[in-house]
């Protein structure tokens, strides 16, 4: 019976399967919570759609999506240019020697107990104590892409995450306060940080440099940041280059740790 010759797979189908679930997986990651993730599931929707033509015999149908797919992969490039530009980076800078990052990249095999590695409510509970007193902070949090281009411009340092400690690094008062801080594997690991600056023009009037830049580490990598206003005292998450809303601090908190694990 050839109609069932498709079960007859062979290792590389197999192989092949997992590969395209994979890569599929991370594109899906890199535009998720943007606006591109609807443009994503548009080209899935057309492509799906192209191919059930070629299955059908439909060929007038069939080679002008084809046409259509054609002609459109350098749209698709140029709309694209950012989460590409992220996905290439998130190759070339992720550590796959560190156990911990290797393992992450899996995470969506990983059983829902598992909890994130870094300590949220005390980074969250630092962010609501400076809030109160307008205390200016930005805090980023690494996930797979390397830092180092950014931490090397700041002080280092390597001391357990705990919210007396980030109060403390922000304080008006203190020779830390100034920059960013950033925090990799539940270990603040960087003060003073000089972050690159967003030039993006949709960014509103009302924030300033730190909101920025917060926006400007979050393009160029996959890092996440936390800002807390000097002028307002509010509190922004920004990923992916886009401010993420929330409703109040438990929602972000279970917002971050979903982003974190």
């Amino acid at each position: 019976m050839d109609f069932l010759n498709f079960i007859d797979f062979k290792i590389t189908d197999v192989l092949d399967i997992v590969l395209v679930a994979v890569l599929l997986y991370y594109i899906y990651k890199l535009v998720r919570g943007s606006v591109a993730i609807n443009i994503f599931i548009g080209i899935v929707i057309v492509w799906a759609f192209w191919k059930l033509t070629e299955l059908l015999g439909m060929e007038m149908i069939s080679s002008m999506v084809g046409a259509f797919m054609q002609v459109g992969l350098i749209a698709l490039i140029i709309v694209f240019q950012q989460e590409i530009r992220k996905f290439l980076l998130m190759i070339g800078s992720t550590n796959f020697a560190n156990k911990r990052n290797f393992i992450r990249h899996f995470k969506f095999l990983r059983g829902d107990g598992l909890s994130s590695s870094i300590d949220v409510d005390s980074i969250l509970g630092a962010c609501e104590k400076m809030a109160t007193t307008k205390t200016g902070a930005i805090i980023v949090i690494g996930r797979n892409n390397s830092l180092e281009f950014v931490k090397s411009s700041g002080d280092p340092m390597y001391i357990e995450v705990n919210q007396p400690i980030l109060e403390s690094i922000f304080y008006k008062n203190s020779p830390l306060h100034d920059g960013a801080t950033v925090i990799e594997n539940n270990h603040i690991v960087a003060t003073r940080v000089i972050l690159p600056v967003s030039n993006e023009r949709n960014i509103p009037l009302r924030f300033g440099l730190r909101h920025r830049a917060a926006v400007g580490i979050t393009e160029k990598t996959d890092a996440l940041a936390l800002v807390v206003s000097e002028e307002t005292g509010v509190i922004s998450y920004i990923k992916n280059g886009e401010f993420v809303n929330f409703g109040d601090i438990t929602q972000l908190a279970s917002i971050l740790k979903d982003d974190i694990i």
